[in-house]
């Protein structure tokens, strides 16, 4: 039977571009409440800039209460920009820090301040420390289907942005559709250029905003194409705060639903994951765009 591994981004990516403020404490209960869903790689928290991205202000807090709490095999994920986020990530005691390029110089900009060749010319430092300490380390390739302010990303281009982080040496570099607007038949294209670039023996991991409801025939076209995990938010909670209308991430719940129909492992509790995004959807106090937790499952869960 062919698997894949969901790694979960609500607490990171999903609740740093949603208007509720959560405390630490239900940062921390969510994150308890996937683990025994039976997640077991997940986004916590993101080493920046407080003033850049002031909902993950007390990211040293969340790492240091989910540790205390005694949660066993979990894979704590942190996002990083600079050597300074790597340092912070590895004394807070994640397992794993991720990094992001974009495709184009207009985005990467306004994602982090510089043209996408300086971003990629700091990739090296920024990997060599994360395994000093003792970190794997991932690079995701964001915009890599699209991007709000450039149009379209030529295949030519996905492939130098590629090869600028092969050259880095990560452990995992994942493909995201980061406003949501690929489709099945450019999954295949794309993928096909990083797996071109990055030899076959490089893990990928992709990353689907639904944006226009297009993320979870995405992700089985990546699944299909041996793509071993895929990014997901509890809920669909989140987007991208330095991209317009960038809305949606792809449900967890909705995904696993769709897995788990088509024969693909995935080691998830549907049942805990509805459930948490119900009490996920009472925490931000407003609706969340996942659909399992309205219809239901088929057959319905006992």
């Amino acid at each position: 039977m062919r698997s894949v591994e969901i790694v979960e981004v609500a607490p990171r990516d999903g609740l740093q571009n949603d208007p509720a403020d959560l405390p630490t404490a239900a940062k921390v209960e969510l994150v308890a409440r996937l683990a025994a869903a039976g997640v077991r790689r997940i986004e916590v928290t993101s080493f920046v800039s407080p003033k850049a991205v002031p909902k993950m202000a007390d990211a040293e807090a969340v790492v240091a209460a989910v540790r205390a709490s005694g949660l066993d095999g979990l894979s704590l994920v942190g996002l990083v920009v600079n050597a300074r986020g790597v340092a912070r990530a590895g004394a807070a005691g994640v397992d794993e820090v991720n990094a992001v390029v974009v495709t184009t110089d207009t985005f990467n900009r306004r994602n982090q301040g510089v043209p996408t060749s300086e971003t990629l010319a700091r990739l090296p430092e920024l990997v060599g420390a994360a395994h000093d300490a003792g970190m794997r380390c991932s690079v995701t390739v964001a915009a890599a289907f699209g991007c709000p302010f450039e149009g379209e990303v030529p295949l030519d281009r996905l492939g130098e942005v590629v090869a600028g982080v092969v050259a880095a040496g990560p452990d995992e570099i994942a493909i995201a559709d980061t406003i949501g607007v690929a489709v099945p038949a450019e999954v295949a294209g794309r993928i096909g250029v990083v797996r071109q670039v990055a030899g076959p023996g490089m893990p990928l991991r992709a990353h689907f905003h639904d944006t226009r409801n297009t993320a979870i025939a995405n992700a089985l076209a990546a699944v299909e194409l041996g793509v071993g995990a895929l990014d997901s938010s509890l809920g669909g909670l989140g987007g991208c705060p330095f991209a317009p209308a960038a809305t949606g991430n792809l449900p967890t719940e909705d995904l696993v639903y769709a897995l788990g129909r088509t024969g693909v492992a995935h080691g998830l509790d549907l049942g805990a994951l509805i459930e948490a995004s119900r009490w996920l959807e009472e925490a931000v106090g407003h609706p969340l765009p996942a659909a399992l937790p309205r219809a239901g499952s088929f057959p319905p869960l006992r």
